[in-house]
């Protein structure tokens, strides 16, 4: 059996899903009885995130605790996938999207010496990276979403592996009489789209329950205010792994309609208690996931096609079951002790 380092960068006190598919891998690599740990290296913010780089480079991952010599390195995240092992295997999440994908958004709110700045850095962070995943042995995304992303900057090679749903005590409760969402309450996530799709007329009448924390909360609130929806809307904030599943296992359905996700834990989640997800064709990861009509709807982002999903499968609890069901299929043949043998083979 081999030795693994798992590697992966966090900003101080987050918690996401970066840091459950972690943990996860740690988990499974022990039950394939491997010897194992996790590595978090730092993710500086703006402007250090060259330090960042350079701390997961200087981090020795090649002799463990007594000595013992460290068989191979799998890295998930930017920026510590920087670390050095000969024998260095690539699960990417996603590298710094500021500096890639979300460029165009995050150098609009820059002044003209800002752009210049962040541009310079922008043109190293994509040298740098490209040079490291040209020396790992194999590369593998979280999703086709990640992939594209790879090979629209720097045309990096690499193979899509599915990350399993964590290993969590799921169950089925029926098919309640509300839809449910769970995320980091951000931009990116688009409850804001699921609001403005509650308060179209066909969606009269249907409760939502959301959870999460974020920048947007307050936002979201007063946007429920405004849309005089606020009765039918319920922000339960951060909940317990037991909470979360008590939600997935009754709600009818989950509302999941991210911009561009590298891949969304809870599109899985639901899966594995049966209910159906919602999403949006421009969602990334969720909509690789989800076969439209199928497993749940891919909508348009708009209110009107979200709002048209969630009536069709609360007027159908029938559909809703057919849905799950073919969820429910899709992620128990998902295994990580099937992702364990890719990434060592």
């Amino acid at each position: 059996m081999a030795t693994v380092a798992v590697v992966t960068s966090s900003p101080p006190f987050a918690e996401g899903g970066h840091l459950v598919m972690a943990r996860e891998l740690v988990r499974a690599l022990r039950e394939e009885g491997h010897e194992t740990g996790l590595i978090v290296t730092p993710q500086n913010r703006f402007g250090r995130q060259g330090s960042a780089y350079l701390a997961a480079w200087c981090t020795d991952v090649e002799l463990a605790h007594e000595e013992k010599k460290v068989d191979q390195v799998i890295s998930l995240r930017f920026p510590g996938y920087a670390v050095q092992h000969p024998n260095h295997v690539l699960w990417l999440n996603h590298r710094m999207r500021e500096y890639y994908d979300l460029w165009d958004q995050f150098s609009s709110h820059l002044s003209w010496k800002g752009r210049i700045k962040e541009g310079a850095r922008r043109a190293l962070i994509h040298r740098v990276d490209k040079t490291l995943m040209s020396k790992m042995r194999q590369r593998y995304v979280i999703s086709a979403t990640v992939q594209a992303r790879l090979q629209r900057f720097g045309r990096i090679q690499s193979d899509v592996l599915y990350p399993p749903p964590p290993k969590r005590d799921y169950r089925h409760d029926g098919y309640g009489d509300y839809l449910f969402g769970v995320s980091r309450l951000s931009p990116l996530k688009r409850f804001d789209l699921v609001l403005r799709a509650l308060a179209e007329p066909i969606a009269a009448g249907i409760r939502c329950v959301i959870a999460g924390e974020g920048g947007e909360l307050e936002k979201l609130r007063g946007l429920a205010s405004h849309l005089d929806i606020e009765h039918r809307v319920q922000f339960v904030g951060r909940l317990s792994d037991r909470e979360m599943i008590d939600h997935l296992a009754r709600c009818r359905a989950v509302i999941f309609p991210p911009f561009n996700e590298d891949y969304g834990f809870v599109t899985v989640e639901a899966f594995m208690c049966g209910k159906p997800v919602i999403t949006c064709s421009d969602s990334g990861g969720p909509a690789e996931l989800v076969r439209d009509g199928e497993s749940g709807f891919v909508s348009a982002p708009t209110p009107e096609a979200i709002a048209a999903a969630m009536r069709a499968l609360m007027d159908d609890r029938n559909l809703a079951a057919r849905m799950g069901d073919a969820g429910a299929r899709v992620a128990n043949a998902m295994t990580w002790s099937g992702a364990v043998q890719q990434l060592l083979r």
